[in-house]
């Protein structure tokens, strides 16, 4: 065991071990980096929407920013996937099971090269199919199908970055994967003002620009990988894929790939009600979803931070430590949430004039930031508790719940709205809260039960032999 331990502190010091040291102070640490790469990676479409909805038209603005669902089906699909490995590689880096977790990189990085050629081929057929199920209105039609085709094409690039960044999270290392976003996001945002402003482009050049910089993050992480040492060294000879590895893989990943696709997927019918009320609501929506997307950054950094926490800690038989940390990364997520929410609330106007400033659009964003954005307390919950028992090893049971809530639940909620009480844009838009709501309880009810020893992929003997 004393072996063990010196190899495991020997690794470089990106690699962080959680299973020891401050609790706070390993979540914030890994939080925090990742919280500045997700908000620049979310900057590849922001920067897409406030191009286009300032320099191209209202609606190459509706076009870029209503595809989002779309965009989320496939990609949510994949993320999900790759969560099981992040979960694989974490569980047997706790458990100082090096052969292990070398399997795992090269499994997952096989899997990933074959579903990303998979899904491109998926998104680009599909495209005109989806457009249409969301109803999407004629006039941004050829300029929503051109965005989409381009970024499927390229979307492989995306897909290596994840899992590359995934690996790398698994072992604590939320810090490289930062600094390859900010390199791509910078790359975006010049091209996105080249592309449009001297080539003049439009919806187009905003594509180009996101792939092009996606595909530069991927080969960073896959450079960094190749170049690592010990635990998640890349080698292009061992890249096969090991069924055992797989097959743990497929039993976390696949339940969260299905929950991600299918609850994205959901949000295309979401869409279609919103998009029945206009361009000027669709835009409204779309800048709302911006700011939605950002308020949601912090709680799901820290619930990244709590899958890896969770799962590291699992690994090595420590359940009471792996609680805490769940309990300690829901508490900050409130904290932050609620901060920024205050601070929302009286800037919706300005906010929303940022993307695009047609009064009739301010007002109808205006609208919906103000009153969906209080019940992001709602969130805090079901993202870090279900991220949590995802560490565990457990991804079957927050798919479930997710599917009921925003999925089933929801629709439910919107046909009966539309169709019966009142077919106005706030009632429509409130379906997002309700499914929080009843998502946060169920989640919070079941894990308050469950054992999460049970649920963890390594082999029972070997978390006794550690025990001992």
């Amino acid at each position: 065991m004393n072996i063990l331990k010196r190899q495991h502190a020997s690794d470089k010091a990106h690699a962080v071990d959680m299973t020891q040291g401050s609790v706070v102070h390993h979540l914030i640490a890994f939080a925090l980096p990742l919280l500045m790469g997700n908000i620049f990676q979310q900057l590849y479409n922001t920067v897409d929407t406030w191009v286009v909805g300032n320099y191209v038209s209202n609606e190459a603005f509706s076009a870029v920013g209503t595809v989002g669902p779309i965009i989320n089906t496939l990609i949510g699909f994949f993320t999900g996937l790759a969560s099981g490995a992040g979960v694989v590689v974490s569980q047997y880096y706790g458990a100082r099971r090096r052969d292990k977790v070398q399997q795992a990189v090269h499994t997952s990085l096989v899997m990933t090269f074959l579903l990303g050629i998979a899904l491109t081929i998926l998104g680009i057929v599909t495209t005109p199919m989806m457009l249409r199920l969301m109803k999407t209105p004629q006039e941004v039609f050829p300029e929503s199908q051109s965005y989409l085709t381009i970024y499927f094409a390229g979307m492989l690039g995306l897909m290596i970055y994840n899992m590359g960044s995934g690996i790398l999270r698994a072992v604590g290392d939320s810090r490289r994967p930062f600094y390859f976003l900010v390199v791509s996001a910078v790359i975006n945002i010049v091209l996105d003002l080249v592309f449009v402003l001297v080539f003049h482009m439009g919806v187009e050049g905003v594509a180009y620009a996101t792939i092009i910089a996606q595909a530069i993050s991927a080969a960073l992480v896959l450079l960094v990988l190749a170049r690592e040492k010990e635990w998640v060294q890349l080698h292009l000879r061992q890249l096969k894929i090991h069924p055992s590895i797989l097959w743990k893989i497929i039993c976390v990943g696949i339940p969260a790939a299905l929950q991600m696709a299918v609850t994205a997927f959901s949000n295309v019918f979401v869409q279609s009600y919103i998009n029945h009320f206009g361009p000027d609501c669709m835009s409204g929506w779309t800048a709302y979803t911006k700011m939605d997307q950002l308020m949601l950054l912090p709680m799901q950094s820290l619930a990244l931070a709590a899958t890896t926490f969770v799962g590291q800690n699992l690994g090595i038989g420590q359940v009471d430590r792996a609680k805490k940390g769940a309990r300690t990364a829901c508490l900050a997520a409130i904290i932050i949430t609620a901060v920024m929410m205050l601070a929302l609330i009286p800037a919706a106007p300005y906010l929303v004039a940022f993307f695009n400033s047609k009064p009739e659009v301010v007002q109808a964003g205006s609208l919906f930031l103000r009153c969906l954005s209080p019940f992001y307390i709602l969130c805090c919950i079901n993202q870090v508790y279900s991220a949590a028992l995802r560490g565990a090893g457990n991804s079957r049971v927050p798919m479930i719940l997710m599917l009921f809530s925003f999925v089933l639940f929801r629709q439910c909620y919107l046909y009966v709205m539309a169709n019966y009480i009142s077919n106005t844009m706030l009632p429509i838009a409130m379906g997002y809260p309700a499914g929080w709501l009843v998502c946060s309880v169920l989640t919070l009810l079941y894990y308050r039960r469950v054992d999460l020893a049970k649920c963890c992929l390594v082999d029972e003997h070997l978390a006794a032999a550690r025990r001992s």
